[in-house]
């Protein structure tokens, strides 16, 4: 008999055995097997509910049952004569049924409901922003104000302020902060992946016709951050192609809100960036997508959600909350048949500011390239939370082939310290999702494997490099 029994089956009970009975161990067998002609006359038990929280929402009702109906004879009867679904709405009319199931599934109510979360208007964001206005949020019992922000450094600067309880980041940043690398050293944490794929590299269409890389010399890029998944596969990228990005390109790091205008400006002739902007200079005319950076790797990590060590410590249950709903809007926008609901969500201007069709482009996966082309890729974006520890430690290699990471680390012990691959695995357990197998992952970037356990070697075996 399961221990998730369905305390509103007549069937069930609730009492002192371990089997859930309202007798004594000892007396098990003989009162079963008594009992088991009018149990066999009972309509057939429901299935056992999937997922943990649905298997817990029963402990909660068991719960409430038996205090309500100390006597398991007596709640039978009264199940069986008014029925389950009478029975669940009188309990609930003078019983916070639902507040009880989410307490207990929580380990108790959020210690802080009225929370700040930054973010940067671009769609690897997307699970953090629908948040809000599709509920995930307040499902959680939160009172959630996503805060639009300008640029990386401001995200960070005032995540270190503490005037955002949790923030969309870049998934280097963790990494740098904790590191101290461009700031004061915080410890810092990365519970969530954001999404996985969504960049380009998008050029000016007056390069339409230069489609080498070895052509590039002398040209002006942008990337949203130096601390960036899109500095870091740019540079891959143009070296791999016999470029030094130190030396014959150059690098800027631009706020993704104005690439597109820097471009038109004829400020930069491309960019490395996210979306919804390599779109955006499609649709604007002023730009083409010369390459999605999926090709260069594809599941590539870029965004993330992330709070430091000390909001975590201090209030377990609001982050427990809140990376709950979180997993919960990743999981949901990962369905390519709501990708088009999605986009209406966070179209508004208080969210990403863009039109419809351009977010549809890039969430379907079905757009023009700016060079005459429609393409379909329904994996140009796509969304998955689980943070694992091998992208950590590729990006820490990346880091110290570039020189922004000068000291000797143990490469391993700070991807787990930062990327907490176990804390969503055990959330993902609990909503009945499946975690992946944290040590089965594989890393090709542009035809390179990347072997987790020698980083440095990694990092020497590139000609062209800092370190």
């Amino acid at each position: 008999m399961s221990m998730f029994k369905d305390p509103f089956d007549p069937r069930s009970l609730l009492g002192r055995c371990s089997c859930g009975g309202n007798h004594r161990a000892a007396d098990h067998d003989r009162l079963t097997m008594a009992a088991a002609p009018a149990m066999a006359a009972m309509p057939a038990a429901a299935p056992a509910p999937a997922g943990e929280e649905a298997r817990w929402n029963r402990v909660v009702d068991a719960a409430v049952l038996r205090a309500t109906f100390p006597v398991d004879d007596n709640r039978r009867r009264f199940l069986k004569t008014v029925g389950a679904a009478t029975a669940l709405a009188a309990i609930s009319s003078v019983f916070p049924l639902a507040a009880a199931r989410e307490a207990f599934a929580q380990g108790g109510a959020p210690e802080k409901k009225d929370l700040k979360v930054g973010f940067i208007p671009i769609t690897c964001a997307t699970p953090i922003i629908m948040a809000h206005p599709m509920g995930f949020y307040s499902k959680q019992g939160l009172n959630v104000e996503v805060v639009k922000t300008a640029g990386w450094a401001v995200i960070r600067d005032k995540s270190l302020a503490r005037e955002y309880d949790a923030a969309h980041m870049l998934s280097p940043m963790p990494l740098a902060i904790s590191l101290g690398i461009g700031s004061n050293p915080v410890p810092w944490t990365m519970p969530a992946i954001e999404n996985i794929n969504g960049q380009a590299i998008t050029l000016a269409i007056k390069h339409k016709d230069k489609r080498n890389p070895k052509d590039w010399k002398g040209f002006r890029f942008a990337v949203p951050f130096d601390y960036s998944m899109h500095n870091y596969l740019l540079r891959y990228y143009v070296a791999e192609h016999g470029l030094d990005p130190d030396k014959d390109i150059s690098i800027r790091s631009v706020p993704p809100p104005e690439m597109v205008a820097n471009l038109r400006a004829d400020n930069i002739d491309g960019y490395l960036g996210p979306d919804p902007f390599n779109q955006r200079a499609v649709y604007d005319g002023i730009g083409f997508i010369h390459l999605l950076t999926k090709e260069m790797w594809d599941g590539h990590p870029c965004c993330a959600f992330t709070v430091s060590k000390e909001f975590a410590g201090q209030n377990p249950n609001a982050y427990r909350a809140l990376l709950k709903a979180i997993i919960d809007a990743t999981a949901y926008a990962s369905k390519a048949e709501n990708r088009k609901e999605i986009a209406k969500a966070i179209a508004p201007q208080n969210y990403l500011n863009q039109p419809e069709t351009v977010l549809e482009q890039i969430l379907t996966g079905t757009y023009a390239d700016g060079l005459g082309a429609v393409k379909k890729d329904p994996k140009r974006i796509d969304f998955d939370p689980f943070p694992w520890n091998q992208f950590a430690v590729w990006i820490l290699s990346q880091m110290k082939r570039w020189g922004q990471l000068k000291a000797d680390i143990d490469y391993a012990k700070v991807a787990s310290e930062v990327y907490l691959a176990t804390d969503t695995a055990g959330m993902m357990k609990e909503m009945g999702l499946t975690p992946p197998d944290p040590s089965k992952k594989s890393i090709v970037v542009m035809g390179k494997a990347f072997d987790p356990a020698k980083p440095d070697d990694y990092v020497k075996s590139f000609a062209i490099r800092r370190s």
